[in-house]
């Protein structure tokens, strides 16, 4: 399994993590997703998981991401 860590800039309460967490948990090949809102810092675990996609899914739910 590999992991992608990320920073995510815009979340302010615990529904923003949530928001990004379930986003990003749809994608195919992941398997689990840590989303820490007062560091936003995401953590995203599996396999072939693609960094446009991550990107992606944290931008429709309404955050940045670098």
């Amino acid at each position: 399994m590999d992991e992608q860590s990320y920073t995510v800039v815009g979340m302010t309460c615990d529904h923003c993590a949530l928001s990004v967490r379930e986003e990003v948990s749809a994608l195919v090949g992941v398997q689990t997703v840590e989303v820490d809102m007062p560091s936003g810092r995401l953590a995203v675990y599996g396999r072939d998981v693609s960094s446009s996609a991550v990107h992606a899914a944290v931008e429709e739910a309404g955050y940045g991401i670098l």
